[in-house]
C-alpha cells in the first residue's frame, strides 16, 4: 500500500511537471532554459543563516535546506530508516559529524546534479553508495519500495522549504534517473 502511494505521488509530481511545462507561453522560454540549480536560486550570493557572517549561494541554500529536512524526515520514516542505523545512533549520541558529512555530499552532489558549476562532488558513485559491500554504514540494499519511500520523503522535505510543485517535479525527475544505481535488490 506504501508502495502504490508513493507510486501515485511520483506519478503526481511527474505529472504536475509535464502539464506546467506544456502550458508554457512562448514569453516563458527563458524559465525553461534556466538550469535547475538557477531555478533553485542560482548563485546569488545571502547570508548563510548556519554560518553567521559567512555568503553562501541561494541554490546551494536551498538545496542544503532540502537535503537537511529530508534526511530528518527519513529518521523519523520506519520504513526506510533502517538503511542509516549507524548514522542514527551516531545523533543520537550527541556526534553529528556523520550527518555533517551525509548532508554536505548530498548538497554537493544534488548542486552538481542540478546545473551548478561552482561546485564538484567527490563522494562515491550512488552505486557504491548504497552498496553495503562497498559502503559500511550502509544496512543493507534497497528495494523499489524503499526507492519509492524516498521519494515520498524528499517531496515531504521539499515542500517543508516551500518548494513549488514545478521545482518538485523537476527534483523528481532528477532523482528518477538514480533509481537503477540505488535500487539494488
Amino acid at each position: 500500500m506504501k508502495s502504490n502511494a508513493a507510486l501515485l505521488l511520483l506519478a503526481g509530481i511527474f505529472g504536475t511537471g509535464l502539464f506546467l511545462t506544456s502550458c508554457k507561453k512562448d514569453s516563458d522560454k527563458t524559465e525553461t532554459t534556466k538550469t535547475l540549480y538557477d531555478s533553485l536560486g542560482g548563485s546569488t550570493m545571502v547570508n548563510d543563516p548556519a554560518n553567521p557572517g559567512t555568503m553562501i549561494q541561494q541554490g546551494r541554500l536551498g538545496i542544503r535546506s532540502v537535503v537537511d529536512s529530508t534526511i530528518f524526515v527519513i529518521a523519523a520514516d520506519t520504513a526506510i530508516n533502517g538503511f542509516f542505523q549507524a548514522l542514527l545512533a551516531e545523533v543520537t549520541a550527541g556526534n553529528t559529524s556523520g550527518f555533517e558529512v551525509l548532508s554536505k555530499n548530498l548538497t554537493d552532489f544534488v548542486c552538481v546534479g542540478t546545473g551548478a558549476t561552482s561546485y564538484t562532488y567527490g563522494g562515491k558513485s550512488m552505486t557504491a553508495a548504497h552498496d553495503p559491500a562497498q559502503n559500511s554504514r550502509m544496512n543493507g540494499k534497497a528495494a523499489n519500495d524503499d526507492f519509492d519511500a524516498f521519494v515520498a520523503d524528499l517531496v515531504k522535505g521539499a515542500k517543508k522549504n516551500g518548494l513549488s510543485d514545478q521545482l518538485i517535479g523537476r527534483v523528481g525527475a532528477l532523482v528518477e534517473t538514480l533509481r537503477t544505481q540505488v535500487v539494488q535488490k
